[in-house]
């Protein structure tokens, strides 16, 4: 499935025990949009997780990798932690002293009407890079699935 879709694709043949995918965005906040809805989704359809409550993240990181790493790794956190998978994402990145990002995530504790895909363990470093280009912003992610 090497398809883009709603900002992100899964990318086959990358990592062979573990889960790869591009994420991409005209800005760093939709990138990260893009790469959490990419993280969600190998973990459960997010069409049957109904935005119920509400969870905020609030991030500072000196380097723009570090920040996405870090904010996905919180994902997983969230989700072995509080059992909370999320379907809708509203992310802002910028640039002060540091990175910062300020995140209001939308989901639902895991329950028996959510189609549950794969169970991430951990984000990796393994080929994982933030670029950008003309076109905007670009996020390689493999995840240990």
């Amino acid at each position: 499935m090497d398809v883009m879709k709603k900002g992100f694709r899964v990318l086959e043949g990358i990592a062979m025990a573990d889960l790869a995918f591009e994420a991409v965005g005209k800005d760093l906040s939709e990138l990260f949009e893009h790469a959490a809805l990419a993280v969600e989704s190998a973990m459960v359809d997010v069409k049957t997780v109904k935005p119920k409550e509400t969870t905020t993240i609030t991030l500072e990181k000196d380097s723009v990798e570090t920040l996405l790493y870090e904010f996905l790794s919180e994902l997983v956190y969230v989700k072995d932690a509080e059992q909370m998978l999320f379907s809708e994402f509203k992310v802002s990145v910028a640039k002060n002293k540091g990175w910062q990002l300020h995140a209001h995530l939308k989901g639902d504790t895991i329950n028996k009407k959510m189609k549950l895909g794969t169970d991430v363990k951990a984000i990796t470093l393994h080929q994982f890079s933030v670029t950008q280009d003309k076109k905007g912003w670009t996020a390689r992610v493999v995840v240990d699935v």
